[in-house]
């Protein structure tokens, strides 16, 4: 969707030549002015070439903000998004696993078992070291057997706790670094998810504000290249009437002002001065004589308060301070 500044079916030099035709009228100097009606049109079109699938509005039509004017295909664009919601669960995916512990359940309960094993042989182990320590000082066993019981109960020992460290890493989940980066790696997934969303939804082609359709660029099997617009939509507050006022007659305008505007064959209807500017511009030569190409003129615009009976392009006459 792109939106330009420009007349609506009014070349500026025809609405000068209406705009400035009051120099040849009968009434006096000031009293009223010549303008026309424009409009800035809101152009709506896909970012992305493509063709057109679906157009749902005609010229002349009238659109709500939101309300879908056409599709352009987006076969593309629905399988990038699938692409992505894939990567994005199995990003989820690894990331469960890096938080999970490393080993299963049933592996843990094999390491239990080899702990209780290891546990059982320490007891025995222990018995058996007091008894020798028992028996050696009265001689009904040798220094020999003490030692042999020790070593033993030190190996069942160094046994029990090899089985408690594996039972502990086996519940521990993977290091902090690889858990940060699956957090990372699901992070990536939703935004490039997101992403592709946001492309798709972009081939429905949406009224950005209430207006009327006014031209239909491509129909339904034509290639829009990228930025061009497939529709042309005017909102009623981008309807303005513009008059050019000469440099004497200026101190009588003000931002805010109250105009009237007649034209012929429509109803009158009141606009509000909300620009005039701040340069001056020579009237056209091929209206005036040389005296008159003299003179300055100032552009001003006012926003009717109904600019559903404005037509862009319409020659208009305005009064300053009037009402229909």
């Amino acid at each position: 969707m792109k939106s330009h500044r420009k007349p609506v079916l009014f070349l500026r030099l025809a609405a000068v030549l209406a705009a400035l035709g009051l120099a040849g009228c009968d009434r006096a100097p000031g009293d009223s002015f010549s303008g026309y009606v424009e409009g800035d049109l809101v152009f709506i079109g896909p970012t992305e070439t493509g063709r057109v699938s679906a157009l749902k509005v005609e010229e002349g039509s009238i659109v709500k903000v939101g309300e879908v004017v056409a599709r352009v295909e987006d076969d593309l664009q629905t399988a990038d998004r699938d692409t992505a919601a894939a990567q994005l669960k199995e990003a989820e995916a690894r990331l469960a696993n890096a938080r999970s512990p490393l080993q299963r359940p049933e592996e843990i309960a094999v390491l239990q078992a080899a702990e209780q094993r290891a546990a059982a042989a320490l007891d025995l182990s222990r018995i058996e070291l007091e008894r020798q320590k028992t028996l050696v000082p009265k001689g009904a066993s040798s220094q020999a057997n003490l030692d042999s019981a020790q070593h033993q109960f030190d190996q069942n020992q160094a046994a029990l706790d090899e089985a408690r460290k594996r039972i502990a890493a086996a519940r521990i989940a993977s290091r902090t670094q690889e858990i940060e980066a699956a957090e990372q790696a699901v992070s990536a997934a939703r935004a490039s998810l997101a992403a592709a969303q946001v492309r798709l939804d972009r081939r429905s082609l949406k009224a950005p504000a209430d207006g009327m359709v006014q031209t239909v660029y491509y129909r339904v099997g034509e290639l829009v290249p990228e930025g061009r617009p497939v529709v042309s939509v005017l909102p009623p507050d981008l309807v303005k009437v513009r008059f050019f006022v000469p440099e004497a007659a200026l101190p009588r305008v003000a931002v805010g002002a109250p105009v009237s505007v007649t034209c012929d064959g429509c109803a009158p209807m009141t606009a509000k001065v909300f620009f005039i500017s701040t340069q001056a511009e020579y009237t056209p030569p091929i209206i005036y004589s040389r005296e008159e190409r003299s003179k300055l003129v100032y552009l001003v615009e006012a926003r009717p308060e109904n600019p559903a009976t404005a037509r862009p392009g319409q020659p208009v006459n305005v009064a300053l301070g009037r009402t229909p």
